[in-house]
């Protein structure tokens, strides 16, 4: 059984799956507002709300970066 005694330190798991927009940002390098642009026009990274919260699933942040790379150009060309 888990340790409900834990601190923020010892985050399990499927917590750290949820990422904030700034979380998400990070990872892709890419500044927030960039983030919330392609929120708008739709063409950015599957995103969702929860409460006032902005949160990105890490597997569908990587999904997306993986299409991006898949749909890039052939080198050489």
């Amino acid at each position: 059984m888990p340790d409900q005694t834990a601190g923020r330190n010892h985050i399990s798991e499927p917590e750290l799956a949820l990422l904030t927009i700034t979380e998400a940002a990070q990872l892709l390098r890419a500044p927030v507002a960039t983030l919330r642009y392609w929120r708008h026009l739709g063409t950015g990274p599957t995103s969702f709300r929860l409460g006032r919260r902005v949160l990105y699933r890490r597997d569908d942040l990587h999904a997306w970066i993986d299409a991006r790379r898949d749909h890039g150009t052939p080198a050489g060309t």
